[in-house]
């Protein structure tokens, strides 16, 4: 009876999804637009482990994708900050950037308040990357 109580106690104090966690590959979508040019959007395909971010994703997207590249610089004070995706810069002095937004799987669109460094894809997420201006 003790081994029991004491190992029911144990499995109270366990940090919530920690028997039920799983490593598992998350599956998401990555969609390159041009809201400038009003291009076809191109939509790439990963999968990252539970927990990665971004920038980890996008990574091992253009390690398997020869037409996905991408480039950042590492700002000091705000990390990385995504430069260019596949050949196409933001130039301050046309006001244009790379804006990060993402659709969830309710189908509503987010603009995360972080940026490719912090934020953390989960499963079934279309990342959308959108070439506009500010």
């Amino acid at each position: 009876m003790k081994t029991v109580l004491l190992l029911t106690t144990l499995l109270l104090l366990l940090p919530s999804g920690t028997l039920t966690r799983s490593d598992e590959p998350v599956p998401i979508e990555v969609l390159v637009k041009n809201s400038l040019l009003n291009d076809n959007p191109v939509t790439y395909r990963t999968e990252v482990v539970p927990g990665w971010i971004l920038l980890g994703a996008m990574r091992k997207l253009m390690d398997s994708d020869v037409n996905f590249k991408f480039t950042y610089s590492d700002d000091p004070h705000y990390g990385p900050f995504l430069e260019s995706v596949n050949g196409l810069a933001g130039k301050p002095e046309d006001h244009t950037y790379w804006e990060l937004l993402v659709k969830v799987p309710d189908g509503n669109i987010i603009r995360p308040n972080v940026g490719i460094g912090c934020y953390i894809p989960n499963q079934n997420e279309q990342i959308i990357f959108n070439f506009t201006k500010w």
